[in-house]
């Protein structure tokens, strides 16, 4: 063993001694409990190993509740989008593995490989048909291939648009087609590589379908690779359709994932991945409505005006006009998913809450997310408790048997879960006497 790997390695052992709180709802709230942070040189390496879902186990709903399996075989699933028909596109795509700069990115590589989140890339979308109706994709068709780890997807005005890792692009699409041809229209460009450390990027139509809206990851986790590295990113960016210009909506958010349209308010809505190494309970992720040009506080503050101060330069100028977020998700769950439901198959219970994907943990003990989970609103603004809604990801031995990412409503009234680990995407329908009871609450914090 090099002297030189001592400190680092002592630094692992006292962070594999950190616990985070059992609570499963700790850091969930529109007022969570912010602990004081704990800067480590690495932060607790706790990645879940991935091994799949053994035949005729799935995840758990609420009583009165189904589970099924809409389609499995997939590679690597992440982002869907429902079709006017019915039909369901699942966007397939992974981060692959780059040289490690540093002994952290070292680190880094071997727990998003042992978590089942490094793989080549698939680069395409798949479209899944449901013609019977009885709940499972009985065709699935290539519907677009070649692109560069596609995520989001949005269908307005005749024309599908795919978030691809650099920027957006647009393919003409009519009722019930399979296919489409080509590598698609460039539309406009996101932030992309050399380095393009949050590369999972979303697209959402508003309700008029006169802008199209995507979401930017920071490009690191406080602005350690200098914050020229950083121009355009951690954002929301906005589109006016068809020729826009693009032009930042919302900054300060370091990782947004999930955007949605809440629908009684018509506020723009999204998921954020909040920064690492700070301790096992800080900082919550977060859910919150946009305001045009509002800042976040990333990197210099965290849910407000809390300062983060490994950020050199500090920017007590910026700090000052940071906002909260509307909605604390708990810390490290990785909330990527995002939908509301606003069909009425589920109970009234369910009608104009938030469904969110948490792709979980794989820095904190006990690990957090592995789940979907449901908030309730009123009046457009949540009202918590919050509520598990699918669980069971993780194994009796904390093994991951899938990870839940994008949620989707189907034409149905169904919930859609994409299940990257498991290459699943699974169907939550009631079944005969729901009551809308769920089998875990938090209280809001």
């Amino acid at each position: 063993m090099t002297p030189r790997l001592l400190p680092l390695l002592a630094a692992t052992s006292l962070a594999a001694c950190a616990q985070g709180s059992p609570d499963p709802f700790a850091g969930f709230g529109h007022q969570p409990t912010l602990p004081a942070p704990q800067t480590s040189i690495i932060p607790t390496l706790n990645a879940r190993q991935a091994v799949g879902w053994p035949a005729g186990v799935q995840p758990q709903a609420p009583a009165g509740f189904t589970v099924t399996r809409f389609a499995g075989d997939l590679a690597h699933p992440r982002w869907l989008l429902v079709l006017p028909n019915g039909d369901v596109l699942v966007s397939e795509a992974s981060s692959e593995a780059k040289p490690a700069k540093t002994i952290a990115d070292w680190f880094a590589n071997r727990q998003e490989a042992k978590a089942g989140a490094a793989m080549p890339s698939p680069n395409r979308i798949m479209l899944l048909r449901d013609a019977d109706g009885d709940g499972m994709a009985e065709t699935r068709t290539v519907f677009a291939q070649g692109l560069k780890r596609p995520f989001g997807m949005a269908l307005t005005g005749g024309q599908l648009y795919v978030a691809n890792d650099d920027g957006v692009v647009a393919f003409d699409y009519a009722d019930g087609q399979t296919s489409v041809t080509g590598p698609g229209r460039r539309v406009f460009d996101l932030p992309g590589d050399p380095i393009n450390h949050h590369w999972t990027k979303t697209v959402v139509a508003d309700p008029t379908g006169a802008r199209l809206y995507a979401t930017v990851g920071s490009n690191s986790n406080v602005g350690e690779n200098g914050m020229e590295a950083e121009a355009g990113r951690a954002a929301v960016v906005q589109f006016p359709l068809p020729n826009g210009p693009a032009r930042i909506y919302a900054s300060g958010l370091r990782n947004p994932v999930g955007l949605a349209f809440e629908p009684r308010t018509g506020v723009l809505w999204t998921a954020v991945n909040e920064r690492d190494m700070l301790g096992d309970d800080l900082v919550p992720d977060y859910m919150t409505g946009l305001r045009e040009g509002a800042f976040y506080g990333w990197p210099y503050s965290y849910f407000g005006q809390n300062v983060d101060e490994r950020v050199k330069p500090p920017r007590p100028d910026l700090v000052a006009t940071a906002i909260a977020p509307d909605y604390a998700l708990g810390a490290h769950t990785a909330s990527l998913g995002l939908a509301f439901y606003t069909a009425e198959l589920f109970p009234a219970h369910y009608r104009g809450g938030a469904f969110v994907g948490q792709h979980g943990s794989w820095n904190r003990r006990p690990p957090a997310g592995y789940r979907v989970v449901f908030v309730p609103f009123e009046n457009g603004r949540p009202t918590g408790p919050p509520e598990v809604f699918l669980t069971g990801f993780l194994n009796a031995r904390d093994e991951a048997q899938g990870r839940p990412v994008g949620v989707a409503v189907d034409k149905a009234g169904a919930l859609l879960v994409a299940d990257d680990v498991g290459k699943a995407i699974w169907r939550v329908t009631p079944s005969s006497g729901a009551t809308g009871a769920s089998p875990s609450t938090g209280t809001s914090r």
